[in-house]
């Protein structure tokens, strides 16, 4: 069980865009001088802080006004691009106050999809934050279409918490937290704490979203119950609330759903594995000797000659999924072959596995 002084001692903070703007889509500055006041003060004490923000794409649809020949995806681009610089604009102004210098990123899927951009991106962070720079973290929607956009912030906040080995993330939205129905209605109670057996709370989650979001709160429900599984405290609160952040890292009795952290904490390489669902690139189907193995307790490789067969077309040093003999996923793991190789290699005795353990996440046992 983490301190107290482990849980904050570096922490994610995901502002959503309804808590930043206001509801003709322009930036709501009072309500982010608010934040940056909360998060000065925790810089002041020690606390590093990763901030990942929505807004620009609100911020830039108050501005432009694209042509009727313009598809809504190019609206979409143009608004996020013209928005973004107004967000950090504002942002580096705010922080500017307290002395505190303030750096942009912006990340696409694929910036998690290779083990050296995703290296890249945790080593540009972390000099930022030896240096006292302030990181702020949005989504690259200008160029991030479809299949290569993340679910929405929450999903890009956990996985930065989790690349940066944060000991909590708090995701600011516009309400309490998870309640036990619609917030408001009579007999509505905010659910406090959820922990690793909580399996009722989903029943009470509305999968809509509101205002200019894109995602809502079943996506924060799944993102805080994976990070927590990863050992990471997550927090669900009101960003509209004066002083939440501080409250909540002082231990104040203030409004919130917790997320309670698992006491098991993965690998650097297991956490990159465990967000490389998306970027697989083919699958190898494995023998009953290989999946005894790899679900025993003991640390193997996957090995050539547990192999028995191989879909899809893929490189060395890409992510496959990894199939039992029923097409049943079990893991994931980088594999030292490309497809090619691998097919012809295929129930042989090879020094060299497939996937080495050090690169091989299997999924957890039913």
């Amino acid at each position: 069980m983490k301190s107290v002084k482990q849980k904050f001692n570096r922490i994610a903070i995901k502002v959503g865009s309804n808590v930043i703007t206001l509801s003709d889509g322009s930036l709501n500055t009072g309500r982010m001088l608010r934040l940056v006041e909360d998060i000065a003060i925790l810089s002041k004490q020690g606390v590093e802080v990763i901030l990942i923000s929505s807004g620009a794409v609100a911020a830039g649809r108050n501005d432009v006004s694209p042509s009727k020949k313009t598809t809504i995806i190019s609206a979409k681009q143009i608004w996020a691009a013209t928005g973004q610089v107004k967000l950090m604009s504002n942002y580096q102004f705010l922080f500017g106050k307290y002395g505190i210098p303030a750096g942009q990123l912006l990340a696409t899927k694929e910036s998690f999809r290779d083990r050296l951009h995703y290296l890249n991106m945790k080593n540009c962070i972390s000099a930022m934050l030896e240096n006292k720079v302030l990181p702020i973290v949005n989504e690259n929607d200008a160029i991030s279409i479809t299949e290569l956009m993340f679910t929405d912030n929450d999903e890009l906040s956990g996985m930065i918490s989790s690349m940066m080995d944060c000991g909590s993330l708090i995701i600011l939205s516009n309400v309490d937290g998870i309640y036990t129905g619609a917030p408001g209605n009579n007999g509505s109670e905010l659910i406090r704490e959820i922990g690793e057996e909580s399996e009722e709370t989903l029943k009470y989650i509305s999968p809509s979203r509101s205002g200019f979001g894109r995602g809502g709160m079943l996506t924060k429900y799944s993102i805080a119950r994976e990070m927590a599984s990863e050992g990471i405290s997550v927090y669900i609160a009101n960003g509209t609330r004066d002083s939440i952040i501080t409250d909540i890292v002082n231990g104040k009795d203030v409004p919130y759903t917790h997320f309670a952290a698992s006491a098991d904490r993965k690998s650097g390489v297991k956490k990159w594995l465990s967000h490389s669902q998306a970027f697989a690139k083919g699958g190898v189907s494995i023998n009953k000797g290989a999946l005894a193995a790899l679900l025993d307790d003991k640390a193997v490789s996957l090995l050539m000659i547990g192999v028995s067969r191989i879909d899809g077309f893929f490189k060395s040093g890409d992510i496959i999924r990894i199939l039992d003999d029923k097409g049943k996923q079990i893991g994931l793991g980088k594999s030292q072959y490309d497809s090619k190789k691998a097919e012809q290699y295929i129930g042989e005795k090879r020094k060299k596995p497939l996937i080495h353990y050090d690169y091989l996440l299997i999924n957890e046992k039913d």
